[in-house]
């Protein structure tokens, strides 16, 4: 999607921290932008910082675990703009520890939050892209987190049901012009640290210390990729229609690491060829093919 003037985008979580990042980046670009998230003082905040940069946005109040709430938003934000052009399924939450020390409340938020948030998403709103008939775009929040899985569990573990949701998305929509990318950011200034803090009475019981509410303020103290530039990136890669949207290079050695930790785990003996003529559809895809694969992105004008 390189022409992006004039589209609607509809970014859950949109009211702080990277949200809001990638809506001020959709706003600059010329975008109607509406943002949503469960905290009101975070929403008008969020309205307070585009008019001071003179950026219209619309915020919405809507939790993206409750489904009801997210179609009725979707009816809303298409009735006021005529349309849904890019939907972002950003919010979540980084709620950490020990997968053994986890309560069932623990599991429960995290993937409500992390997973059913992004299902709500896709159901309240796909059919409204699909609607109009002239494609779009769906980016989807993961973590790096998801690709490497070191030191947070059930956090990864949400986060990789997102990579290959994204993944089976990208190849299913492809042919309705419907772009799907999965962004899975690095340290960045954002406010996951303060949102894992305020928990929901239903998911009261956790087997994980409390968060430390004073994260984001330390975090601002460490040399993490703004907010702002990770919505910069996020807006070229949709640009550029990319399926993995990458913004931290720490990361591509350990990755590298990691898959190849995962290739030499297959056994060494032949293939079975007669096995491998009736199961392609699992074992390849032209989306990974080395004629199909974009250039690496170059850092972004506005952060160069």
């Amino acid at each position: 999607m390189e022409d992006v003037e004039n589209k609607v985008a509809v970014i859950t979580g949109g009211s702080s921290g990277i949200g809001r990042g990638i809506a001020l980046a959709f706003a600059r670009a010329g975008m109607r932008v509406v943002v949503t998230g469960r905290r009101e003082a975070h929403l008008l905040q969020t309205e307070e910082v585009f008019a001071g940069q003179g950026l219209a946005v619309d915020a919405l109040q809507v939790d993206v675990t409750d489904s009801d709430a997210m179609h009725a938003a979707a009816d809303e934000i298409e009735r006021d703009h005529g349309r849904v052009d890019v939907l972002v399924n950003n919010a979540g939450i980084g709620l950490t520890g020990p997968v053994a020390d986890a309560s069932p409340s623990d599991w429960d938020w995290l993937i409500d939050v992390n997973i059913r948030g992004v299902g709500h998403g896709i159901q309240a709103f796909l059919p409204k892209i699909r609607a109009h008939g002239d494609g779009g775009h769906i980016v989807n929040t993961s973590s790096m987190g998801g690709l490497m899985p070191i030191v947070a569990g059930l956090y990864s573990m949400t986060k990789a049901a997102i990579i290959a949701l994204s993944e089976a998305m990208h190849i299913e929509l492809m042919p309705e012009r419907i772009g799907v990318s999965v962004y899975c950011p690095g340290p960045t200034h954002s406010n996951i640290g303060a949102g894992a803090a305020d928990r929901p009475a239903k998911y009261a019981e956790s087997g994980f210390p409390t968060p430390d509410v004073s994260r984001p303020k330390a975090d601002l103290q460490m040399p993490y990729m703004s907010a702002e530039e990770a919505g910069e990136r996020v807006l070229q890669g949709m640009r550029r229609g990319d399926m993995f949207i990458l913004t931290h290079p720490e990361f591509k050695s350990g990755l590298q690491d990691r898959h190849e930790t995962i290739e030499t785990a297959f056994p060494d003996e032949p293939i079975d060829s007669e096995r491998a003529a009736v199961i392609p559809f699992l074992t390849a895809s032209a989306v990974y093919s080395p004629e199909n694969r974009l250039a690496p992105p170059q850092p972004p004008a506005s952060v160069r």
